[in-house]
């Protein structure tokens, strides 16, 4: 399997959590919710809201550690087609600075349908390219050494979390909020989403090249998922290290909605099992019914313009135009969800085809 270029279930978690980021945006243009609404308060005004606002919880982690997956795979393929180590590397640096670039130039701007332009602002589409030029770094290294380093870098970064700083310092705003803290410079720290693309390139290993049938695959995902669900349901009961909000009690909705900006440690390990056992459903259901999944590979495979043009298409149509931009209820935005996404399927296909027969630099990176 360790010379197959892509792997449908790949292709089919990515295809999910594109269309559940996208309900998750939706959401941000058409609902009446976030008018008034705190999206770090667990407290939702009724269980669909709850559903649509954590369903999307899935998405950075998940973009995360399929981007560790990749990488590894990349990097495999790219040594044995005669590249040198820094050649092998360099791309995955070049594409981590062109994401950054991205995110400053088109999708800042394109929150507010382009009405402005927005440079200083780092959010997941930089946040995802940082993270490929540090793992780039040592993506050559046992899977071990990787597996120390993401674990490592998830359990120090709680104490950095303490450290002191003036945000309305500006030197001091970036620097914490580009690797460390969250806030109105970066919602997405480097350092704990790193490290799950880190973890994401140690899993990879089992994935894509040692775990070589569909029933090792699941089986072998399935227990470290449930591992991970052990120690961050550990975490939390505990209440302190590793939680950054309180909760009710065990299974309340307040129990999950630990803050993603910045995550804490359980929300890292919590999510890490569900993005990898959500994979590992999929792979089952795309070896039993490949065709009900043909919609989430048209999304898949072209995630990063898919993200680029929802934002873009809502941006102009509902802020711009002013076309339901926050006027509708649960049901609502359901409805604006699904236009979406139906609108996104020609798109998507006309580009995945033009991204088959084109060299252009560009268009590849995208």
């Amino acid at each position: 399997m360790g010379g197959k270029s892509r792997f449908p279930f790949i292709d089919h978690f990515r295809g999910l959590i594109i269309a559940l980021m996208a309900l998750d945006h939706a959401s941000t243009y058409f609902n009446t919710l976030w008018i008034s609404f705190d999206p770090l308060d667990p407290l939702f005004p009724g269980l669909a809201q709850f559903l649509i606002r954590y369903s999307s919880y899935l998405c950075a982690p998940g973009f995360l550690i399929l981007t560790g997956a990749m990488i590894w795979l990349a990097y495999q393929n790219r040594r044995k087609a005669g590249l040198s180590e820094w050649q092998a590397k360099w791309y995955f640096i070049k594409r981590g600075l062109f994401l950054v670039l991205l995110q400053i130039t088109w999708v800042n701007s394109s929150w507010g349908g382009f009405a402005s332009f927005r440079p200083a602002h780092i959010g997941i589409i930089a946040c995802i390219g940082l993270s490929m030029c540090l793992l780039a770094l040592f993506v050559n290294a046992r899977w071990g050494i990787r597996l120390a380093i993401g674990l490592g870098v998830l359990i120090v970064h709680p104490f950095l979390l303490k450290i002191p700083y003036d945000p309305k310092n500006p030197w001091q705003e970036a620097l914490m909020q580009t690797f460390i803290d969250a806030g109105d410079f970066n919602k997405y720290p480097v350092l704990p989403w790193f490290a799950l693309a880190t973890l994401g390139s140690v899993i990879g290993v089992g994935w894509l090249k040692d775990w070589t049938t569909t029933r090792r695959r699941v089986g072998w995902t399935l227990v470290i998922a449930a591992a991970s669900f052990a120690v961050a349901i550990a975490l939390r009961m505990g209440r302190g290290y590793g939680n950054l909000l309180p909760f009710d009690r065990l299974g309340t909705i307040s129990f999950f909605l630990d803050p993603k900006y910045p995550p804490s440690l359980f929300h890292n390990l919590w999510f890490f099992g569900a993005v990898i056992s959500t994979a590992a459903v999929l792979d089952l259901i795309g070896r039993a019914v490949p065709a009900l999944l043909k919609p989430l590979a048209i999304y898949g495979r072209v995630a990063l313009f898919f993200y680029a043009m929802h934002i873009a298409i809502l941006g102009v149509v509902s802020k711009r135009l002013g076309l339901y931009y926050l006027q509708l209820d649960v049901g609502g935005t359901l409805l604006g969800w699904v236009a979406l996404l139906l609108v996104m399927i020609p798109i998507c296909v006309w580009f995945g085809r033009i991204k088959q027969r084109s060299d252009n630099w560009i268009i590849q990176m995208i």
